[in-house]
């Protein structure tokens, strides 16, 4: 072939190469600009992240007010109280012989409450009649978590009471506030179960203070605090706070006859009768001889002579700093660490004194038992003996008590109506155990003080719960 057929083809060649070459530049830029177009796209759908987040957050930080923040500082130390108790009711029914007769029916009743943690180790407080004698309590967390609670003590009179779980982990106590120095038309959050609802959060201001509250004639309950806070069925022992999220009250009760009128007892009744309630003297049989300021610093405020406390060479204004090697915070502390110590135990108390340091080798004894029938008969006007097992399950008592054999005519046992046959379950403070325990507690008891009793009575097949005030003679 000649030279210019040759160059012809070539040149063809070459021209349908440069063709296509173009056409695969063209799509390929063609599919690049595709690629741009739906990644832009997508960009513009969902905005970069970091910006937007940070937008959101000071769009919530801006909304943020102090009850949110005092909420959130409480909200894991409310927790929601069950009580259940089994009521025998009768059952009428005939015979095949057409004779009546009665059948016992066993039903359960159930009421909700609330409370808060007080201390890590799973003591909580809540209302005193929220913890009816012979109840089978329970308690949720804030988590969730459910465990059974018992009862450590309670004080009718101020109707607050301290009930105790087994935890799996230390729980968060609630901010502890003071009630001596309220202001009328300071803000107030109330926080509590509500017919069950859980953790719901009311505000409102403090509406007056020292309030005498009338509970239907039965009792009544001095130096309270009214709030317009809303407090419903349910709320009863949760925490009324301040707008720092420190409890300065515990809800107690509303009025039924009107709207957004609650009371709360101030926490500063709580601080009085904590050392009572937690006195590991009368709740163990066991001697120690001092006390200590409950919710504050754990200061020594009385050292009882020839006890082991005053022969250890504790002094009144000594500051307890460590028991065992377990340091303290808070009085509390030292309750808490005291409760289940028993006769014949050493404990070692490090104490800040002045500017200096001490230390307390204290070995606990055994008081002196008194004599719990004579002095009922004598303060009382009651022939009593322990709780036996079957009666004991009759009366569906969990731990024990003190049953009622004798009445004197005219005692002070007779005025408030105890009768032959009544369970003793409390007194003052402290659920009975046995007629020791109600012996140590009326020793110290002199004529004419006041004594609340609680007790529990089968009546028609049906047990019930009655609580009164007596004198001692």
């Amino acid at each position: 072939m000649s030279g210019p057929a040759k160059d012809t083809r070539r040149d063809h060649r070459s021209r349908r190469h440069l063709r296509t070459s173009h056409r695969w530049q063209q799509a390929h830029a063609e599919r690049i600009d595709r690629y741009i177009t739906v990644a832009a796209l997508i960009l513009c759908a969902f905005p970069i992240a970091g910006p937007s987040l940070a937008a959101e957050r000071s769009h919530r930080d801006k909304r943020r007010t102090p009850v949110v923040e005092a909420y959130e500082r409480a909200r894991d130390s409310v927790v929601n109280i069950s009580a259940t108790v089994k009521v025998e009711v009768p059952r009428w029914g005939t015979s095949l012989f057409g004779d009546l007769f009665t059948a016992p029916s066993e039903r359960s009743q159930r009421s909700v409450g609330s409370g808060f943690v007080l201390h890590e180790d799973g003591y909580v407080v809540t209302n005193a009649h929220v913890v009816s004698a012979g109840a089978q309590l329970g308690v949720t967390l804030a988590d969730g978590s459910e465990y059974e609670a018992r009862v450590i003590g309670r004080d009718t009179a101020r109707d607050l009471a301290v009930i105790k779980v087994d935890p799996r982990s230390p729980l968060t106590p609630i901010p502890l506030g003071r009630s001596d120095d309220l202001m009328i038309g300071e803000q107030t959050v109330a926080v509590g179960n509500p017919v069950g609802l859980h953790n719901t959060v009311t505000t409102g201001v403090i509406s007056a203070l020292h309030r005498e509250l009338d509970v239907d004639g039965r009792v009544v309950y001095r130096d309270v605090i009214q709030t317009d806070a809303s407090i419903n069925p349910g709320n009863s022992g949760g925490p009324l706070l301040n707008i720092l999220g420190e409890l300065i009250g515990v809800n107690t009760a509303i009025r039924t006859d009107a709207q957004n009128i609650g009371f709360a007892i101030p926490v500063d009744q709580l601080r009085e009768i904590l050392p009572d309630v937690l006195d590991g003297e009368k709740l163990n049989k066991v001697m120690i001889g001092m006390r200590v300021s409950a919710m504050d610093a754990p200061l020594v405020t009385q050292v009882r002579e020839g006890s082991p406390a005053d022969r250890a060479g504790v002094r009144v204004g000594d500051v307890v700093q460590s028991v065992d090697g377990n340091r303290l915070s808070r009085g509390i502390d030292f309750y808490v660490r005291m409760l289940g110590r028993r006769a014949g135990d050493d404990v070692e108390l490090t104490l800040s004194r002045g500017s200096g340091a001490a230390k307390a080798q204290l070995t606990l004894v055994e008081p002196p038992k008194p004599d719990g029938r004579r002095l009922a008969l004598q303060h009382l006007g009651l022939t009593i003996d322990d709780v036996r097992a079957d009666v004991a399950r009759r009366f569906q008592i969990r731990r024990g008590g003190v049953i009622v054999m004798g009445v004197e005519p005219r005692s002070p046992a007779d005025q408030l109506g105890l009768r032959p046959g009544d369970l003793l379950v409390s007194m003052g403070r402290y659920w009975l155990t046995d007629v020791e325990q109600l012996g140590a507690l009326l020793a110290e008891v002199l004529p004419r003080d006041p004594i609340d009793v609680g007790f529990r009575r089968e009546q028609r097949g049906s047990l019930i719960d009655l609580e009164g005030r007596l004198y001692a003679r």
